[in-house]
């Protein structure tokens, strides 16, 4: 999973937004096609993930059954997606699942949800990020074997303040840049691929081990090895939050997140069962920095120095985009009078949201103290229950409450799709382990005490008036008023 995919909105979506002044209406084309959009979910699908998780991944499922884990995965991404794909479609702008919160449950708790929801990504962005300064740590393992562990603690501090360095200006745009880690990680994965199949043994890849028939044994991976897998899928949302970019939306969306994930099991698949065909999977789900381990085997090490370069400026780099568009999340929140209004505010000189790339720059420092498993597991149960389980709810309290928005797309077989999403979810969730389970809930006890404050001091809801505002209904009969004046002009 790219560094910068599952927080909200996407990085590209913010850093564009930022890019435009306060007083200019966005523009939209319809440009963008199905393979285009396509492309720009796997861009944000791929990155330093599967090659920090696959050893993981390997180790929960007992080797070769890691397949069971990638497809898995897939379908809870799909069902999930067409959530995603009619929530997009019909609500298309930079704030992903904040629009849909707010839209959806300003009824009943006024700005509760998309407080809450900001709220969590203060933590689950950062946790993010934290994920790729350990990978980065540990592929310079590969260059500095010996290193102890407050030096590789030291160094993910350090490399972390490195970015918020490099982050305190404004930054215009991430597009080259995405571009560029685009290239980088399809070199690497590509590479990758190639060194493990160039020696590769079906024996290895196929052999399992005896407690594999152990039928609570392989459920209980199985839900350790869904919360690796979703953490690599994440990024096939990306199109959501271009509805109003995209040629056809109800046709392309859908199908651009359908297209994405498949495409991307393949990749997995081939990935993963390559490496454990190459080195014994035994082996490999002890490995640090298993791209570099397969290359160097296949290839020699001087190969595997150069794959482990791309491996650490690809981490690097994803990070540096995670950051510069998370901390746009709570700034947009607080300038849309929902969130803390310390979050609002622009550096004077540079004219960038320097309060929510410090805070969210500390968090990610202090997440890689922590193992590459536990950070995964703290991540997923925090976004869980105020993301996916809320955004899933916010479709159907939107069926109920907007039922003449606009829906370019309107999910397949519903409810079907987003009740798989929910238990699949709520099963990820209960495989996390109880510490994060219990963070998670006390990051959301805090949540609520803190809106309760801030209501009260901003005369919001239950302490103030809570007004009902149907922005995209509103935007919708506006559009539609336009379009018959025009019309009776001509």
């Amino acid at each position: 999973m790219s560094d910068s995919a599952w927080q909200e909105p996407s990085s590209n979506a913010l850093a564009g937004a930022a890019e435009r002044p306060a007083t200019e209406a966005p523009h939209f084309h319809r440009s963008v096609g199905l393979f285009s959009a396509t492309a720009v979910n796997m861009i944000q699908i791929c990155g330093v993930g599967p090659f920090l998780t696959i050893p993981a991944i390997v180790a929960v499922m007992n080797g070769p059954l890691a397949v069971i884990g990638w497809i898995f995965g897939a379908v809870l991404a799909m069902a999930d997606g067409l959530v995603w794909a009619e929530l997009g479609a019909a609500m298309p702008g930079a704030g992903g699942t904040y629009l849909y919160v707010r839209e959806a449950f300003q009824y009943r708790t006024g700005k509760l949800m998309p407080f809450l929801f900001v709220w969590t990504a203060m933590l689950s962005i950062p946790l993010i990020m934290s994920t790729g300064i350990i990978g980065f740590v540990q592929y310079l393992g590969f260059f500095l074997p010996n290193l102890s562990g407050w030096q590789t603690h030291a160094i993910g501090v350090g490399v972390t303040a490195l970015v918020v360095l490099a982050l305190y200006r404004r930054i215009e745009s991430i597009r080259a840049l995405s571009t560029v880690l685009w290239i980088i990680m399809m070199l690497a994965v590509g590479l990758t691929i190639a060194a493990a199949y160039s020696n590769f043994h079906l024996s290895l890849a196929t052999t399992l081990p005896p407690e594999a028939s152990d039928i609570s044994k392989f459920f209980t991976g199985l839900g350790a090895g869904l919360i690796i897998a979703i953490y690599d899928y994440a990024g096939y949302n990306t199109t959501a939050y271009m509805g109003d970019e995209l040629k056809n939306p109800g046709r392309v969306m859908p199908r651009s997140i359908i297209v994405s994930i498949i495409a991307m099991m393949f990749l997995y698949l081939a990935l993963n069962i390559g490496v454990i065909g190459t080195v014994p999977w035994q082996e490999v789900a002890k490995s640090t920095s298993v791209a570099s381990l397969v290359v160097s085997r296949n290839w020699g090490h001087t190969a595997a120095a150069f794959v482990t370069v791309l491996i650490l400026i690809a981490a690097f780099a994803s990070v540096f985009a995670g950051l510069l568009g998370g901390s746009r999340v709570p700034f947009y929140a607080a300038r849309d009078g929902v969130f803390l209004a310390a979050f609002g505010k622009l550096h004077p000189k540079h004219n960038f949201p320097h309060v929510a790339l410090l805070v969210m720059g500390v968090v990610t420092a202090a997440g890689t103290f922590f193992d590459l498993t536990a950070v995964i597991n703290m991540l997923v149960a925090v976004a869980v229950l105020l993301q996916s389980v809320a955004q899933i709810a916010a479709l159907t309290v939107l069926r109920r409450r907007q039922p003449e928005l606009h829906r370019p797309y309107r999910q397949w077989l519903y409810p079907v799709p987003s009740l798989v999403a929910l238990v699949g979810w709520l099963y990820v969730f209960y495989a996390t382990d109880r510490q994060s389970q219990l963070m998670s809930t006390g990051w959301l006890v805090l949540g609520l005490i803190a809106f309760l404050i801030w209501a009260r001091v901003a005369r919001q809801w239950p302490f103030g008036p809570k007004p009902i505002r149907e922005v995209f209904l509103e935007r919708q009969m506006d559009s539609t008023a336009t379009a018959n004046i025009e019309a009776h002009a001509r």
